[in-house]
């Protein structure tokens, strides 16, 4: 019996692939609602499509964090809830945030894709002012 009962404590400490790729979306999530800009560059590819408000363009992984950064410090967030998300391809994720910050409230879109070492990566990020 105790094997059988560690063996299922194994499992649940190690949950399967599949919900590890999902969870990256509710990580992100947390993060912007948190404003931690670092921890969202963790994700970024090396070469990110930036699009926030009306400034657009391909920046390294560095500079997308400080851009994001700068974001966070001009609108303090306070709130993100997961509008949508997309993960039915094994290689390819999509998450629409909501996020409120202190300044108003923004629609984020993250396209995140599959590496060589299996790895989601962000490959664009665009936040735009929520039409609401």
């Amino acid at each position: 019996m105790k094997p059988l009962l560690a063996l299922m404590l194994l499992l649940l400490h190690f949950p399967s692939n599949n919900t590890l790729q999902a969870d990256i979306i509710d990580d992100l999530s947390v993060q912007f609602k948190l404003g931690n800009s670092k921890e969202i560059a963790k994700s970024f590819a090396a070469s990110v499509e930036l699009i926030i408000i009306d400034q657009e363009d391909v920046y390294s992984k560095a500079q997308a964090e400080q851009i994001l950064k700068d974001f966070f410090v001009k609108n303090p967030p306070n709130k993100s809830s997961i509008i949508h998300r997309l993960s039915t391809n094994p290689n390819y994720r999509l998450g629409i945030f909501s996020v409120n910050t202190k300044t108003g409230k923004f629609r984020v879109t993250i396209t995140l894709k599959k590496n060589t070492a299996n790895i989601f990566l962000i490959t664009e990020l665009r936040i735009e002012p929520d039409k609401e």
